[in-house]
């Protein structure tokens, strides 16, 4: 008996194994499985890195708006009010002055800073213009607000002791500059100044167009040099806006404007014949400062050792900017990717040549 229920417990195992023996997964299946699981990963993955931080465009190394920091200061501190523009900040000299404003190098909390005041009444609309452009442009391309008040007609900015782009070649020659005197630090320079370009031309407030720019050295003053050798716009009291919507353009003052550097769609159309009244003036749009690009950067990058081969680079865009017809001229994003592609370009053909002489 003991025999028989012995041998009857050996084979119930097996009965209970009956049907198709189990099969290998075949490698293909596996394989398939696996990519789709490192996809899936992947996914995520980008998703986190890419499409999250879309999700807001604030810079977050920059102070909410109202707000400011400048040099060490380690917090955000709202703009200045009209009390304490009177009280805390000691005006010293003037450094600077326009048809709008004159700039006083002034002293706020043992910090250089600079007092812009209004020069005459006549202009006031002009100078609230450029305290409201000041106000909403805050970015990395503007000049530092501070603080200001309406009542005192004053505005405080951000000093920065190297002036203006009119100033460039001087500060250059400097000995403690030299070093920095090179291709690629005036290609940076007019790599920034194109950058400046495009963020009025897709601002948060529109299309803006820089029209203190009648000139070289008139553009230039616009700008400042900041002490890491980027540039900022510093004067926005001219910045029209053109609304496609609807149809409006711009006109740059009420003057007859001359020369070269501006653009064709801004000169008298009808000749020396017919004199120059504002209403027959037409308008144009924002491709007039595409047009002055080239003029702008090559006074950036100057006569220095490379700079000819940053011009060849750059020759055929250049070409497009001067084109007559406005519409046929690339836009400053066009031109800013650009700039970008040459840069990249020649870092890349310099370190080579480098490596290649080690």
């Amino acid at each position: 008996m003991r025999k028989e229920l012995a041998e009857a417990m050996e084979t119930r195992p097996q009965e209970g194994r009956k049907g198709p023996p189990p099969r290998d997964v075949p490698p293909v299946v596996g394989l398939l499985l696996s990519m789709a699981l490192m996809n899936a990963l992947l996914y995520l993955c980008l998703d986190r890195l890419f499409i999250s931080p879309r999700r807001s465009t604030e810079d977050p190394t920059r102070c909410p708006h109202g707000h400011f920091r400048m040099g060490p200061m380690s917090n955000c501190s709202p703009w200045l009010s009209c009390e304490q523009l009177r009280t805390e900040v000691r005006q010293m000299k003037r450094v600077g002055e326009g048809a709008v404003k004159r700039v006083f190098l002034s002293e706020w909390k043992e910090r250089k800073v600079a007092l812009s005041r209004l020069t005459r009444l006549e202009v006031r609309d002009d100078f609230l213009h450029g305290l409201r452009m000041l106000k909403s442009l805050q970015s990395e391309h503007v000049v530092t607000l501070l603080g200001y008040c309406e009542d005192d007609n004053s505005i405080l900015t951000e000093y920065h002791p190297l002036g203006s782009l009119s100033s460039l070649e001087a500060t250059l020659n400097l000995s403690k500059y030299r070093s920095t005197n090179t291709w690629q630090h005036r290609l940076q320079l007019a790599l920034g100044y194109v950058a400046i370009i495009d963020f009025l031309h897709r601002s948060p407030l529109g299309t803006l167009v820089m029209c203190d720019s009648s000139d070289l050295p008139k553009t230039l003053s616009q700008y400042l040099l900041t002490a890491n050798f980027s540039i900022v716009l510093n004067d926005l009291d001219a910045l029209p806006l053109v609304n496609r919507s609807t149809g409006a353009l711009v006109k740059c003052g009420h003057r007859e404007l001359r020369g070269d550097f501006v653009a064709p769609e801004q000169l008298w159309p009808y000749g020396e014949d017919v004199p120059f009244h504002d209403d027959l003036m037409p308008a144009y749009d924002e491709k007039i400062d595409i047009w002055k690009i080239p003029d702008v950067s090559s006074f950036l990058l100057g006569h220095v050792e490379g700079s000819d081969m940053v011009r060849f680079h750059l020759f055929d865009i250049h070409k497009a900017c001067k084109s007559q017809t406005p519409a046929e001229r690339p836009t400053a994003q066009d031109v800013l990717d650009t700039y970008q592609k040459v840069l990249n370009l020649l870092r890349d053909t310099a370190t080579s040549q480098t490596r290649e002489m080690l």
